[in-house]
């Protein structure tokens, strides 16, 4: 369905079909995430720092993208995290609509750059991201669990 009309919204309160499209996306974004039932979700999208946005085309949640914006001492950061499109829907730009949409957010909320990660296995979200203006960084990512 290239050009399907997609449409981009800021979750500001999780209904059942937004819930339901978490059960059925976030598996295919990681396999050991827990589920989340619909008050885990309101929190999500309630936090400050976060807006959660769906896809919808044709008013089936297709998509779904969570940016991050936080002031520190040297500005304002962005980050695009839990990029998960319906394996169903992938290459009919409603990962473009979505990426796009938070870098509008993220620039409207003062952030000078948008950062996001991707493993090198996700060959045709790393296109993605390179076509829609991102630039791969030299550094070291670094993690610990707590």
């Amino acid at each position: 369905m290239p050009g399907m009309g997609v449409e981009i919204e800021v979750v500001r309160t999780v209904s059942g079909d937004i819930a339901e499209a978490f059960r059925r996306l976030l598996p295919q974004l990681s396999s050991s995430a827990a589920p989340l039932d619909g008050d885990a979700l309101q929190a999500l999208a309630d936090h400050p720092a976060n807006r959660l946005l769906v896809a919808r085309a044709g008013g089936e949640i297709l998509g779904t993208l969570t940016l991050v914006t936080f002031p520190i001492p040297t500005g304002v950061r962005a980050w695009i995290e839990d990029v998960v499109v319906d394996s169903a829907a992938r290459g009919q730009g409603v990962g473009a609509a979505l990426v796009t949409a938070a870098v509008e957010l993220a620039r409207t909320s003062g952030a000078r750059t948008v950062d996001l990660t991707s493993r090198p296995s996700r060959e045709a979200a790393n296109r993605l991201y390179r076509r829609l203006g991102f630039t791969e960084r030299a550094t070291n990512l670094y993690r610990i669990t707590t």
